[in-house]
C-alpha cells in the first residue's frame, strides 16, 4: 500500500501542475512511470566515460558537419578505449573466422587459410542447425569454454576447469563498477592507490578503508584492475600476494579485472594472474574466492563492438555458482559472434598453422605501437607546467595529475563545475580534444587528474599532444 500511496501522491502533484502548464503535462500525469516514482538508484547512476563531455563532443561534431566555424576541424575522442575507432586495424584471423561463420558459403567461394575454415566449421558444429543465428547454451558453446580453460592453463601453468568458465558475461570496466553498484543499491567502498609509487596498492590504505566502511557496511568483495584502468599501472607479484592475504584475512571475494593482460609495455613489468599467484601461495590462500575477467575488447584485438569475453570462477561455493548460472540463464545466451571472437583469442593460430605468421605479425605490431604511444604521451605531459604523469606500464590509458591555478578553481566553482571538469570542457570547446575528468573515476581530495587513452594512431596522437600543449600554456596564462 505504501508504494501505491507514493505513486498517487506523484500523480496528484503532476495533475496540479497540469492545470497551469497545459496539455503536455496532463499527458505526463497519466504516465505509469515518472521521474517521481522512478527507481532512485537509476537516477543516481552515472558513467563518466560517456557523460556530459562526450554528449557535448557529439554535438560539436554535428556543428562542424554543418559548417560551424571553430578553432579546430575535428573532434579527437581520447575519452574511451575504442581501438578500432581510433584507427587500429582488425586482426585478420578473427575477422576471417567471423566472416565464414556468418556466411558459410564463403568457405567454398573464397580461398581462406585452411585453419580458418577448420575453425569456422568447428564453431558452426556447436550451434543448432549449424547456424550462428541459433541460441546457444546460456554459459557459452562448450568447445569455446574448453578452449578458454586451455588458454588459462597455458598462461598460468595450472589446471582450469572448463565448467567454471562462463563466456560473454559483461566485463565491468571502471567506472562501470560504481555505476553498477548504484544501480543495485549497493555501497561503494573506495581505497586510494599510491600515486607516488606509480599507483601501487598499499595494504595499509586497504585496512584504513575497510575499517572505516565496516562501521556501517558489510564489505563482501574487493575489485582489483590489473593492468590498471585508468592509471596504467601493472601490479608486482608481491603486491598481488599482499592483496590476496588481505582478502583472505577479511573473507573477501576477489574480482580480478584482468582484461588488459596482453597490454604490458614497461621494461621489468610482467602480468601475473591472481589465480596463478594464489595457487602458488598454497594453503590457506589458494582457497580464496575469485572471479577473473577477460575480454576481446582490449588487448591487441580491440573488438569492442563484438561484446565478447569470459569469466572464470575459482573456489566459489557450488550452490552459489549454480544460482549464478541460473541468473545468467535468464538472459538466454551470449551472442554467437562474440563467442566466435572469444574462441579466436583463447585458441589463436599456432606456430606451423597457415594463419600463424600473419597473426603474430599483426599482434606484435599493435602492441609495439601501443608501447611507443604510451612513451610518447608520458614524455610530452611531463614537459608541461603543472603536469605529472607516471609511466604507463600497461593498459591503454594515462592518468596524469595537473595543478590547476587558484583562479581556474574559482572560475570552476562559479560555473558550478568541478575544477577538472571545467578544464576538460574548456579543452573540448577550444581544441576538440575529449578527455575524462579524474573526478569521474575518484581521486584524493584536493588533487586533479584526467584520463586519456593512448589509442590515437601515432600521427594523430602527435598532433593531439601538440594542440594539448598549446592549450595548456594558454589556459595557465589566462588563469595566472
Amino acid at each position: 500500500m505504501r508504494a501505491v500511496r507514493l505513486i498517487s501522491a506523484s500523480v496528484s502533484r503532476l495533475s496540479t501542475l497540469a492545470e497551469s502548464r497545459g496539455t503536455s503535462v496532463r499527458v505526463m500525469a497519466n504516465n505509469a512511470i515518472t521521474i517521481d516514482n522512478l527507481n532512485p538508484n537509476i537516477i543516481k547512476l552515472e558513467y563518466a566515460v560517456r557523460g556530459p563531455l562526450v554528449t557535448r563532443a557529439g554535438e560539436i561534431e554535428k556543428e562542424l558537419a554543418k559548417g560551424a566555424q571553430k578553432p579546430f576541424n575535428k573532434v579527437i575522442k581520447a575519452n574511451i578505449g575504442d581501438a578500432h575507432a581510433m584507427g587500429q586495424k582488425p586482426i585478420t584471423f578473427i575477422r576471417q573466422v567471423i566472416a565464414c561463420v556468418t556466411y558459410p558459403k564463403l568457405m567454398d567461394e573464397v580461398d581462406f587459410p585452411k585453419d580458418v575454415v577448420e575453425r569456422a566449421r568447428a564453431l558452426l558444429s556447436g550451434c543448432g542447425g549449424n547456424s550462428m543465428g541459433s541460441y546457444t547454451v546460456s554459459f557459452g558453446i562448450e568447445m569455446i569454454r574448453r578452449h578458454v580453460a586451455e588458454y588459462i592453463e597455458r598462461r598460468d601453468g595450472y589446471p582450469s576447469d572448463w565448467q567454471t568458465i562462463c563466456v560473454m558475461i559483461p566485463i565491468p570496466q571502471y567506472p562501470l563498477y560504481s555505476a553498477s553498484l548504484a544501480e543495485y543499491g549497493l555501497e561503494q567502498v573506495g581505497y586510494y592507490l599510491d600515486e607516488d609509487r606509480n599507483w601501487a596498492l598499499d595494504v595499509a590504505e586497504l585496512e584504513r578503508s575497510f575499517k572505516e566502511a565496516s562501521s556501517n557496511t558489510a564489505v563482501r568483495a574487493i575489485v582489483v584492475i590489473n593492468p590498471g584502468n585508468p592509471t596504467g599501472q601493472v601490479l608486482t607479484r608481491d603486491n598481488i600476494e599482499s592483496i590476496v592475504k588481505f582478502a583472505h584475512q577479511h573473507k573477501l571475494f576477489i574480482f580480478a579485472d584482468e582484461v588488459y593482460q596482453d597490454n604490458v609495455y614497461a621494461e621489468g613489468c610482467k602480468f601475473h594472474s591472481f589465480k596463478k599467484v594464489m595457487t602458488e601461495m598454497g594453503a590457506p590462500y589458494n582457497q580464496t574466492e575469485l572471479a577473473s575477467f577477460m575480454t576481446v575488447s582490449k588487448g591487441y584485438m580491440g573488438e569492442c563492438g563484438l561484446r565478447g569475453g569470459w569469466m572464470e570462477l575459482f573456489n566459489m561455493d557450488p550452490q552459489v555458482q549454480a544460482n549464478l548460472f541460473k541468473c545468467i540463464s535468464a538472459s538466454l545466451c551470449p551472442t554467437t559472434l562474440g563467442q566466435t571472437a572469444v574462441d579466436c583469442v583463447a585458441r589463436p593460430p599456432q606456430e606451423g598453422e597457415p594463419s600463424y605468421d600473419l597473426w603474430i605479425k599483426e599482434k606484435t605490431n599493435v602492441l609495439d605501437s601501443l608501447a611507443q604511444r604510451a612513451d610518447m604521451i608520458v614524455k610530452t605531459f611531463n614537459t608541461m607546467e603543472g603536469f605529472k604523469c607516471n609511466i604507463v606500464q600497461g593498459a591503454m590509458y594515462a592518468f596524469p595529475s595537473i595543478q590547476l591555478p587558484p583562479k581556474a578553481v574559482e572560475r570552476a566553482k562559479a560555473e558550478g563545475k568541478a575544477p577538472d571538469v571545467y578544464y576538460a570542457f574548456r579543452l573540448l570547446e577550444e581544441t576538440g580534444i575529449c578527455i575524462v575528468p579524474g573526478s569521474g573515476f575518484g581521486q584524493r581530495p584536493g588533487t586533479y587528474h584526467f584520463r586519456t587513452t593512448i589509442l590515437p594512431q601515432p600521427e594523430l596522437l602527435q598532433e593531439m599532444l601538440e594542440i594539448f600543449k598549446e592549450f595548456h600554456a594558454k589556459f595557465t596564462k589566462e588563469h595566472s
